[in-house]
């Protein structure tokens, strides 16, 4: 499954639509990222997605924060930028410190610009259907699935991971097409025998090659959002590529299409909030 391709696609089209916005409006969609203390994998997670911002024509407004900030100052910075009209997406960079708490710097955001889909409110809008924006690897994993015309209905998925940011929102968006979702984690007992019954294996653990092909059904779409060292992923993509019917590899699957969402749902949210291009916009979690 290229997710490379169609994440291209996606930028082009978000492209589009921001030049359009500009051109109607006088302001290019902005995404503001926040980050604090100079993890290394941060900052260059940080710096690719502006850069990516900024080659798709959005504008990047980027909040250095030193390590040793308080939570007043975090939340205070998210809030001036959820109240600043020229911002139009808000991602903050985790983690952020142990000495912070993340879920209440999640919460500053609002929601109309939260494109992340990290905070409560997204989450509710993709357990209810409701309006609002879609975690952006879960969001990305069902355009990936949508692209590749795998019918969810009635199909058994398996879902290996709980993150609030991963596991649990893309068994969300997947009840939601009608599948019979089943979530797996580190104290479910004799794991291969779930996700050997798995139609759809979305694989989120956080452990490079936790998941083998003898874990896998014949024929089945194996999701691998993970990435480590060495261009790895959760699954052992050698010995899961004989038993599945559709994979994702390690890079080039889930990752663009992450960023790719990202982007998407900064052009949409910049459209809501300046009252152009319809009500396409803002639609992320449905």
């Amino acid at each position: 499954m290229d997710g490379r391709n169609l994440a291209r696609r996606m930028v082009e089209q978000a492209a589009e639509r921001a030049a359009e916005i500009s051109r109607r409006t006088g302001q290019r969609p902005c995404l503001a990222t926040v980050l604090v203390g100079e993890d290394p994998a941060s900052v260059t997670y940080v710096r690719m997605k502006r850069n990516r911002c900024e080659r798709a024509g959005l504008r990047s407004r980027h909040v250095a924060l030193p390590a040793s900030t308080t939570q007043a100052e975090l939340i205070g910075t998210i809030t001036s930028l959820s109240q600043d009209p020229d911002v139009h997406g808000i991602l903050l960079q985790h983690p952020v410190g142990p000495h912070l708490d993340e879920r209440a710097a999640f919460e500053a955001i609002a929601p109309e610009k939260d494109v992340d889909g990290v905070t409560t409110h997204s989450f509710a809008a993709m357990g209810f259907g409701l309006d609002g924006f879609a975690s952006c690897t879960p969001g990305g994993i069902m355009r990936l699935l949508e692209h590749y015309d795998v019918d969810l209905a009635g199909r058994r998925a398996v879902v290996v991971g709980r993150s609030a940011i991963l596991g649990k929102p893309v068994g969300m968006l997947l009840l939601a097409r009608d599948a019979t979702v089943t979530y797996c984690h580190s104290r479910t007992t004799d794991l291969p025998s779930v996700t050997k019954e798995a139609d759809v294996l979305i694989v989120a653990v956080g452990r490079p090659r936790f998941l083998h092909g003898d874990h896998i059904k014949p024929g089945a779409v194996v999701i691998d959002a993970g990435y480590h060292p060495d261009n790895v992923g959760d699954v052992d993509f050698d010995s899961a590529q004989r038993r599945a019917g559709l994979l994702t590899p390690v890079p080039g699957g889930v990752g663009p299409m992450t960023i790719a969402t990202l982007l998407t749902q900064t052009v949409d949210a910049a459209a809501r909030q300046l009252g152009v291009l319809g009500e396409e916009a803002f639609a992320g979690a449905r």
